[in-house]
Formats: structure tokens, sequence, C-alpha cells
């Protein structure tokens, strides 16, 4: 069963939902940029919940049911609401598996990097990676810096997430829509080799879906579940350890 989640933050009140058990992992599910909001992943909330985990998902500032306007968001601000968000509703400790569509890969890398060992398990679905000097630019409304760098070719190429992703060594799911237009090839690639380095790395192709994978797991209930059951699941002993530590602790 999932609840409303209403959660203030920098002046502003964040809109989700959450649910599950009280111990053991907590699963955080981001979404991504333009019209997103958390209403087409609560069926991949509910998935993770029936699985034993804790869930919580939540919109961006300007996104949903939370206020705020999407011209003053940014990376950065993502970021925090998301620390912000997670520190309310999953408490200082205990092991987290992190799901982020398009930007939200960005935010994941973030997280991972502030959460360190506490991350157990990444799904990424058709994620973003930004340069680092459009980290704290706002994003305006499409014709401001923010805008300006991305579209620089090869911007992403020296991209801080990419660093981090190929230092993790946590269970990590690349999910890859067969047709993408909004993310290039050579980011998804760069994003699978990052993962291969030292992650217990798996990729998971959906060769009918489009870029929107929030709305096809929404709406496709057999490869949500595969997709959940693989993030959850092959992970090493070495990370169960240290998700039965974190539980007993």
């Amino acid at each position: 069963m999932l609840f409303d989640l209403t959660h203030d933050h920098d002046g502003e009140r964040l809109s989700g939902v959450h649910g599950g058990v009280s111990f053991g992992a907590t699963a955080v599910m981001l979404h991504g940029a333009g019209t997103s909001s958390t209403e087409r992943l609560l069926p991949l909330v509910r998935e993770f919940v029936a699985r034993d985990c804790r869930g919580i998902a939540f919109d961006f500032s300007g996104h949903g049911e939370s206020t705020g306007k999407l011209s003053k968001l940014s990376l950065r601000r993502r970021f925090e609401q998301a620390v912000s968000v997670i520190d309310a509703y999953a408490g200082a400790d205990g092991p987290l598996v992190l799901v982020g569509f398009s930007m939200s890969g960005q935010t994941v890398a973030d997280l991972v990097r502030h959460y360190g060992d506490r991350v157990m398990s990444l799904g990424l679905c058709a994620p973003a990676v930004y340069a680092a000097e459009a980290w704290d630019v706002p994003f305006e409304d499409g014709s401001g810096r923010f805008s300006e760098i991305i579209r620089q070719p090869d911007s992403w190429r020296a991209a801080p997430a990419l660093q981090v992703l190929g230092a993790y060594e946590g269970r990590a799911v690349l999910a890859v829509p067969g047709t993408d237009t909004v993310i290039p090839t050579a980011v998804t690639d760069a994003v699978q080799d990052a993962l291969a380095a030292h992650a217990q790395y798996t990729r998971f192709d959906l060769p009918d879906a489009q870029h929107q994978l929030g709305t096809w797991f929404r709406d496709h209930d057999a490869d949500r579940r595969q997709f959940v059951e693989t993030v959850l699941g092959g992970l090493d002993d070495h990370v169960w350890s240290a998700t039965h530590a974190w539980v007993a602790e």
C-alpha cells in the first residue's frame, strides 16, 4: 500500500508517495524531465514494495503535484531535493536502490557519489549525463544557458557522472529502448562502458520501446516485473552481506 508523501524543502512543497516495509532496502524512483512525474511510476513503486522493499517516488519541483517553477529547477536542485526526501523517508542509514529515468540518470550518479556504499543497486532507464558546467545552471525555458551547454557537441563526454558510474561496484541495470530519439547512442554506450568497468552490470533491452520508459513499464506488466527482478537479483554475497548488516544495525 502506498501513502501520500508531502515534504517541504527550500521553500517548496514536494509531493509523492511512499510505502512498504520499515526495514531493509529502500527503492527510490526518480522521473525524467519535461512533463514527467511520479504518476507514471506508481506501478513500478508497487512492484518494488511487493518484493519487500520500502518504496519512494516524488515529483521534482515544477513537476506533477509539487510546487515551484520548472524554469528555476537545476541538476543541483534535483539532487538536493532527492537527498532531502531520501533522508526524511529512508532514514540516515540502510541500503538504497536508485532507479532513474532520462535526466535522472545524472541525479542517480550524484546520489551514488553522495551516499557511497549505501547504494546497493541501480536501475538506469535511457539515462542522460551532463557536462560539469551544466550542474548548477537553471533550466529556464529551453533557450538559456543550460540548453546552450548541453547542446554543445560532445559536451557530455567529460561528465563527472561517468566517472562516478565507472567507480561504482554494486548491482547496475541499464534499460535501453529499441528507439531513442532523445538520448544519443554514444551517451548510452558511454554509460554502459562506465558500468561495465566495476559494477555487477546487466543490460536490459526493450526492443519495442521508445525513450519514455516510465510509460512503457507502466503499461507492460511483464517487462516491469522482469526489470525489478533484474535490479534486485544477481547480487553477490558481498552485497547481500552489506544489506544484511544495514538491516541488523
